[in-house]
């Protein structure tokens, strides 16, 4: 039997709570723990909390969401010298910002972007409903 990933995360972290408020309110969202970390998901996950870059994974990135944009915003966000390519996911075109870089209402805009790409139609219905 496997071994179960360390947590990576203190469960009482601000910005943590500031990520799962935005996560949690979309429809059908839930929490989970995925090797050590908190992930955002549907039926698929749309967000994780930390991560490291692909580029150097000895540095640890505590305070950030890792996300799938939205394709139209992906090239112009790979440019954005604050965005990363999380190691593992990236190569499935995710991407990486850390919290204190991030400008007031961009996680918010990034999470929905990723949950419109991961989530069920019918969910993204209800969000949509909600004006």
């Amino acid at each position: 039997m496997a071994e179960p990933h360390p947590l990576m995360f203190d469960p009482d972290d601000p910005s943590l709570a500031r990520v799962r408020e935005i996560a949690l309110a979309l429809p059908g969202a839930a929490e989970k723990v995925s090797h050590g970390r908190p992930a955002f998901f549907t039926v698929k996950v749309f967000c994780y909390y930390g991560g490291a870059a692909k580029a150097d994974m000895t540095r640890r990135h505590d305070e950030a969401v890792l996300f799938l944009p939205d394709p139209g915003d992906a090239a112009a966000l790979a440019q954005d010298p604050r965005v990363w390519v999380p190691a593992y996911l990236g190569p499935s075109g995710w991407l990486a910002i850390d919290l204190a870089d991030a400008e007031p209402g961009e996680i918010g805009e990034l999470l929905d972007a990723s949950f419109r790409r991961t989530a069920p139609a019918r969910l993204v219905r209800e969000l949509d409903a909600r004006g």
